[in-house]
């Protein structure tokens, strides 16, 4: 079995990673990509809107920007999970999610949970197929 090369992805369009993981992988062999969660923040002002839709609105636009720099885009995305810090917040977040993405939509996982970094109150991470 062949060993599997890992290349890590950034985006000047992207925020930088905020800990110890890459902001997003590609895998030989699999023509796969893994964007880690993206957190709302603006890669130009390093800040975070206090609304949920422009936060779930950054979130994609950092994934889009991390796409691209790979080779993709959204369309290439199969795999989506969404973490929020509010269940009640889950109709701005599709809202905003449904007109970013189109049909066919990817599979996705949506949680709360009870905190985020920085506070946020979204994250999104994504599985691409080139």
């Amino acid at each position: 079995m062949s060993a599997v090369s890992i290349k890590p992805i950034s985006a000047p369009d992207a925020p930088a990673a905020v800990g110890p993981y890459s902001c997003a992988v590609a895998c030989s062999g699999q023509q796969t990509i893994y964007v880690s969660g993206q957190l709302p923040i603006d890669p130009q002002t390093g800040v975070m809107s206090s609304d949920i839709k422009e936060q779930t609105e950054q979130s994609l636009r950092n994934v889009a920007a991390l796409l691209k720099s790979a080779g993709a885009s959204l369309q290439n995305v199969v795999k989506t999970t969404v973490f929020i810090t509010n269940m009640d917040d889950f109709a701005a977040v599709n809202e905003v999610y449904g007109s970013i993405f189109t049909s066919p939509y990817p599979a996705r996982s949506c949680f709360e949970v009870s905190k985020l970094p920085k506070g946020a109150k979204v994250e999104i991470e994504c599985v691409a197929v080139l």
